[in-house]
């Protein structure tokens, strides 16, 4: 894939995106936590030719029985997938959302034109990927789900004070992945003929969602500098936010509380919440996100030879 790393930007913004802000099938089964760098995001291959993108429901517990569930997102994903989160949520106590929006502007309505260059091109990428877009999908009205993020306002302000913005964070996206390329095996390599061939295929989403989840197999990896000795908006500033609302819920009495954040967040999430003294329960259930098995081999139909009489 080193072609596509060092040549196309469209890897480096959707892996932000689609892992950062803002069930096809049954649910994969419980699994443990023993594998962490896995623990929030990851690509499951087939052996034959596809796989599936899966997020991760984590559950951490204190000494005081309050659970809180680390629901792993991704902003453009399979219709059935947000279907299954609707009805998860619905036997929390509270589900804490991201969204960064101005103050007192809400959740936009199902299907609203994009207004905001991040916005515009994620809904570019879930045309381009044949999914959904979580803001139409999922139920934010519910009555508990509560949310925990910045406005615009403390956002845009917190970052110029930093000196960060959405187009620095792209940029390091993208050195990023070009300086992981010296590893990469070269017989892997993603050439320009390749992707002309896919981008004709009539199989193209399902291979383009291919090619990407390939990338996100290491959040924690891929958004490393984002959460270094200063952290950054965009993540840390973003979670402490979350995790100071999610005080007040349990100051409220509420025992059963899901954070619903984007896959990228989570591992320094993870961190804080342990910090808060809660620890992992062992409890994670994996989510498919995006399906891209093979459809099916069809077999031509036979012609017979002709008869004496046909000919």
């Amino acid at each position: 894939m080193t072609w596509i790393r060092k040549h196309l930007p469209v890897a480096a913004w959707a892996m932000t995106l689609v892992g950062l802000c803002i069930a096809v099938r049954a649910d994969a089964p419980a699994t443990t936590q023993e594998d962490r760098s896995s623990a929030f995001l990851r690509f499951v291959d087939d052996g034959k030719g596809g796989g599936t993108l899966q997020t991760s429901i984590t559950d951490y517990k204190n000494a005081a029985g309050v659970i809180v569930h680390l629901v792993a997102a991704v902003h453009v994903a399979e219709p059935g997938y947000y279907h299954g989160l609707n009805r998860e949520f619905q036997s929390y106590d509270a589900l804490l959302y991201e969204l960064v929006s101005p103050r007192g502007a809400g959740v936009p309505e199902p299907g609203a034109t994009p207004v905001s260059a991040i916005s515009m091109f994620q809904h570019w990428l879930k045309d381009a990927l044949s999914l959904d877009f979580q803001l139409d999908d999922v139920d934010y009205k519910a009555g508990n789900f509560v949310h925990a993020d910045l406005d615009y306002e403390t956002f845009e302000a917190m970052q110029s004070q930093r000196g960060e913005s959405m187009l620095g964070i792209m940029l390091q996206q993208m050195l990023h992945q070009m300086a992981a390329q010296d590893t990469t095996n070269k017989s892997q390599d993603f050439g320009l003929i390749d992707l002309v061939i896919l981008l004709r295929s009539p199989d193209r989403p399902r291979q383009l969602k291919l090619l990407l989840a390939q990338q996100f197999g290491d959040i924690e990896d891929q958004m490393s500098g984002l959460t270094g000795p200063n952290g950054s908006v965009i993540i840390t500033e973003r979670n402490k936010k979350a995790l100071a609302v999610l005080q007040d819920n349990i100051d409220a009495g509420k025992k059963n509380i899901g954070i619903f954040f984007g896959a990228a967040h989570m591992p320094d999430m993870s961190r804080r919440l342990e910090d808060m003294g809660f620890k992992p329960t062992g409890q994670v259930t994996w989510r498919v996100a995006w399906d891209m098995t093979a459809p099916p081999a069809t077999t031509q139909p036979t012609t017979a030879p002709a008869t004496a009489a046909e000919k």
